[in-house]
């Protein structure tokens, strides 16, 4: 067995029974975590994180990237305490600032997200130390509360906080504050440069390093031994991508021109026959160079590219056959 790092990601594709066969396979080949979207209304990621932790008993559980703004901290921490629980130190919280219009459309207001960001990660680290936390800022306002844990171990929870940061100054900040940093798919792996050196910035303000800071990275991965299946099979994923997400359209170097043409075609939430109609606008250089999507050989030389690049464990996302991605991963990459 390969001691290359790698992780699963799981969304909506598949049904949740499903998925926690995936997590036991996973586990079985070697994976080192999987981990569970939370981003459009579709699946909430504590139910499905909380099943896999319980059918497996070594992989790490991990949310990909669950938001700052729609959980009380109170309520965020003890999530996390209970989780733990049930895997003990094997519970990754990944968070992240969300996005517009869906943050709008709920009726969330985000503004100066890097407080935001910087607050939850201080008062959730205190309270899973079991400290009793007083804490007033802007967005934040505890009194005295403390985890209280009455049955079951009193003791601090080793649960590592990483930031799902896009932008630069986020990025910053997560070298600053964080445990680690879930960087982002449908990104170009030179991408990983800037962001690193974003990273580096923050960690010194602190007296860290890059080592210091774990680099797990979203992958989208497409493989299939017809590589144009394969590259089909990811084209539906950007199309809606483009769309839904523009932060991460414009990270991933795509014009906006074609990311207008896209969103005038789709609504919200997108048809299956309007992402369909939209496809053609997704070219198959932007998929080659955006995700991991061909052959088995083809999608781990793509993969290695991040790695290369910074990436400490790649977590693939399975467009297509997921036990095949899984089987593909499972003797590593390098």
């Amino acid at each position: 067995m390969s001691t290359n790092r790698v992780a699963l990601y799981l969304q909506d594709a598949h049904d949740i029974r499903e998925g926690m066969k995936l997590a036991q396979y996973a586990e079985q080949k070697g994976f080192e975590a999987v981990w569970q979207a939370e981003s459009r209304l579709v699946r909430d990621a504590i139910v499905p994180m909380a099943a896999f932790a319980a059918v497996t008993e070594r992989i790490k559980v991990g949310s990909g990237v669950i938001n700052n703004w729609t959980r009380n901290i109170g309520l965020l921490a003890a999530t996390f305490l209970t989780l733990d629980d049930l895997a003990p130190n094997r519970i990754i919280c990944g968070i992240g600032a969300w996005w517009d219009p869906l943050a709008a459309n709920v009726g969330i207001t985000r503004h100066k997200p890097l407080l935001a960001m910087q607050e939850t990660v201080e008062v959730m680290r205190r309270l899973l130390r079991l400290e009793k936390v007083t804490f007033e800022g802007e967005f934040h306002h505890v009194k005295g509360i403390e985890l209280d844990v009455v049955h079951g171990r009193r003791e601090p929870r080793h649960v590592p906080i990483m930031i799902g940061a896009t932008g630069p100054k986020m990025m910053e900040l997560t070298g600053e504050i964080a445990d680690g940093v879930v960087l982002n798919y449908c990104v170009d792996p030179a991408y990983n440069h800037e962001a690193l050196e974003q990273l580096k910035i923050g960690a010194a303000r602190v007296g860290r390093t890059l080592d210091d800071i774990d680099r797990p990275q979203l992958i989208v991965c497409s493989v299939h031994n017809d590589k144009a299946q394969a590259l089909d099979g990811a084209r539906g994923l950007l199309t809606q991508y483009m769309a839904q997400q523009p932060h991460i359209a414009k990270a991933s170097g795509v014009s906006d021109e074609v990311v207008k043409k896209i969103q005038n075609i789709l609504g919200w939430p997108a048809t299956k026959e309007q992402i369909k109609e939209a496809m053609p606008l997704v070219p198959d250089e932007l998929i080659q160079r955006i995700t991991a999507s061909g052959t088995p050989e083809e999608v781990k030389a793509k993969v290695r590219q991040y790695v290369n690049n910074g990436c400490t464990c790649p977590i693939l996302y399975p467009l297509g056959d997921p036990y095949l991605m899984i089987e593909v991963f499972s003797e590593g990459y390098i």
